[in-house]
């Protein structure tokens, strides 16, 4: 299901043709309901994998050969390396990022799916701001001039209410009403957190970096903020007595896809590293042990 980005149609309001280019309604009414599936853990594909054995595909040439693909190719339009790109790292999990202006006069609640956390000591995240989306630019304004935000992470139960904030606003329209989320109160930053979410961490701004365009000489694509937690809230029903580990049973977490698309947890497998001690030379990895030698 490709979403292209959204245009205007020359008046300065969104090509509704081009934001949702086909009948959702109906491609919605073929696909059954939502089931009420509940979360299992599985084995692994292959519980007898043995060391230097491979991946699964190796001896189909169908699904082993690659073709190369130059992101700045001359005449390949930008929009198709989102589209690769997005299609491809896979599932990735949103964050609804809440703001408020520097004044407290305005506040500001936008999804990314360009998100990540990317250290626990201290508690780091990346989020990533697309120039071209009017809602990430007033988030990175209110975020660049107050140095705070509150990152809530999107989960079965506010799915719906989280998308609204997606809509193209213009500006000046309450976001948390469109949403019917409840607005908490913090205690390290001034931006409120969603009542509802499973997580949320108080965050303040550590670093930007603004992300060259390649097909637009000297604009920018991108913003990339780096961000330190400073407090968390977690709903209680879903953590453990140490406060230590979110039950994904109970969370119930929802990855981004590719354009509109977004996929459920709804079971999840175990796979030790190895240990070398178990692995050296032996019965299991004849052969496979081997020293390296040059260029390797």
């Amino acid at each position: 299901m490709s979403q292209p980005t959204p245009t205007t149609n020359g008046t300065g309001q969104v090509d509704k043709s081009k934001r949702n280019p086909r009948d959702f309604k109906a491609t919605e009414n073929s696909c059954p309901d939502w089931p009420s599936t509940e979360f299992i853990w599985i084995k692994i594909k292959n519980p007898n994998w043995k060391i230097g054995e491979g991946a699964a595909n190796k001896n189909d040439p169908s699904k082993t050969t690659q073709i190369s693909i130059d992101p700045h190719e001359p005449g390949r339009d930008p929009a198709f390396n989102y589209r690769l790109i997005t299609s491809a790292v896979i599932p990735r999990p949103t964050a609804v990022v809440s703001t408020i202006s520097k004044d407290g006069q305005s506040t500001n609640l936008a999804p990314y799916s360009f998100f990540q956390a990317m250290s626990h000591d201290p508690p780091t995240f990346v989020v990533g701001h697309a120039i071209g989306s009017s809602a990430a630019k007033d988030s990175l304004a209110n975020l660049r001039d107050t140095g705070e935000c509150v990152i809530n992470v999107l989960t079965e139960d506010i799915l719906e209410a989280a998308n609204a904030c997606a809509m193209d606003t213009p500006y000046g329209i309450y976001e948390w009403a469109l949403t019917g989320l409840t607005p908490a109160p913090c205690t390290d930053v001034k931006a409120s957190r969603i009542q509802e979410a499973v997580f949320a961490a108080e965050c303040k701004l550590v670093g930007t970096h603004e992300v060259a365009s390649q097909s637009k000489p000297g604009k920018t694509s991108n913003v990339i903020t780096i961000l330190e937690g400073t407090k968390f809230w977690v709903r209680e029903d879903v953590v453990d007595d140490e406060r230590k580990f979110i039950d994904p049973a109970k969370s119930k977490p929802i990855g981004r896809l590719q354009g509109i698309s977004y996929g459920r947890v709804t079971n999840a497998f175990q796979i030790p590293w190895p240990i070398w001690e178990d692995v050296k030379p032996g019965a299991e990895a004849e052969g496979r042990v081997v020293p390296k030698v040059e260029g390797q």
